[in-house]
């Protein structure tokens, strides 16, 4: 059995859902008559969803929430890895601490849900893995060294993964945002947001439903034979890499 029938829900796990692109995927999901849960530290998971409390950096903590999805929804079959945070400063001026903190949870947790969560998929032998990524992975970006690193590090997991578990028709692929209209980008200055869309080929910011969009059509019977690749949603900043 490679894929499931579309037509009935799924088990769906996004971390990181309370707000922003995590949000809107969840919501998508939602939309899309799945049975969704949502991963927070602090809680506000949308309506509908199976609100959990997890800091994705607490190996603990990962292993409740997934007992707690598996009780109510049954094993995940598609894992969106959205949490993250950042810590930005100058190379010079970045501690130990900024660095370890961004990476314990862009990319080891990233790692830790992807593995819990392949348990259940090569039981099922089935399975969609979709890893929020950004265009400062691909391009780089100054005071965003630690940031960057974390969410390079997430396109070779995912192809690894991709490597490892295709056999079994589970899939992992990178979606790669741009500059997404959010609370992040909401705080820059108009010239700022100028300076940012002079360099975006669509000048414009994208919108938090873009990314959720094409995290659907990635989970969904389309893109079945889609895995080990990096979707830009950039409105063409990053072409190329």
């Amino acid at each position: 059995m490679s894929e499931p029938d579309q037509t009935t829900t799924r088990s769906v796990l996004v971390t990181g859902g309370n707000r922003g692109i995590g949000r809107a995927i969840a919501e998508a999901f939602v939309a899309n008559g799945d049975k969704v849960a949502v991963t927070t530290r602090s809680g506000g998971a949308p309506e509908g969803t199976l609100d959990i409390r997890c800091d994705i950096t607490d190996a603990g903590q990962v292993e409740a929430a997934f007992a707690q999805i598996e009780e109510a929804h049954g094993p995940v079959e598609v894992l969106v890895a959205n949490a993250g945070i950042t810590a930005d400063t100058l190379l010079l001026r970045m501690t130990d601490d900024d660095w370890t903190s961004v990476i314990d949870t862009n990319l080891t947790g990233s790692f830790r849900l992807a593995k819990r969560a392949a348990k259940g998929m090569l039981r099922l032998r089935r399975g969609r893995i979709v890893f929020i990524s950004s265009v400062v992975g691909l391009l780089g970006s100054a005071g965003q060294v630690n940031y960057a690193a974390s969410k390079a590090g997430l396109v070779g997991m995912a192809r690894s993964i991709a490597r490892e578990l295709g056999s079994r028709s589970i899939t992992a692929n990178v979606v790669a945002p741009g500059f997404i209209e959010t609370d992040m980008t909401g705080v820059l200055s108009d010239d700022q947001k100028a300076a940012i869309k002079a360099q975006v080929p669509l000048s414009r910011f994208g919108s938090v439903d873009d990314i959720a969009e094409t995290v659907l059509w990635l989970t969904g019977p389309g893109a079945a034979y889609v895995t080990g690749a990096v979707i830009p949603v950039d409105g063409g900043l990053g072409m190329g890499h």
